[in-house]
């Protein structure tokens, strides 16, 4: 590898986790409203509601957990050659 790329390859990296923060961040608030919105509709019976509620709060639950991942690496980059880390931080209970 080039002495002055490594700089380089480190600020495309940091970029393109702070777009994907801000694309998750997108797509979760936009998940609560469509379950603000399912909520919100008297009509629908509830076990209806949470027919389609479940896929909803299920993707939430990826994309929270995603976003808490990439502001980890955000926060604590692996040195080269060095493995991420995430799984030491993570509680997966």
């Amino acid at each position: 590898m080039e002495v002055g790329l490594y700089p380089n390859i480190l600020k495309f990296s940091y970029n393109c986790i702070m777009n994907s923060i801000k694309h998750i961040q997108n797509a979760i608030k936009e998940l609560d409203k469509e379950v603000e919105g399912v909520l919100m509709n008297m009509v629908l019976p509830l076990n209806e509601k949470d027919n389609l509620m479940l896929p909803m709060l299920q993707q939430k639950k990826v994309l929270a957990q995603t976003l808490e991942d990439l502001t980890y690496l955000r926060e604590h980059p692996p040195k080269p050659n060095q493995a991420c880390g995430i799984s030491k931080y993570r509680d997966d209970n």
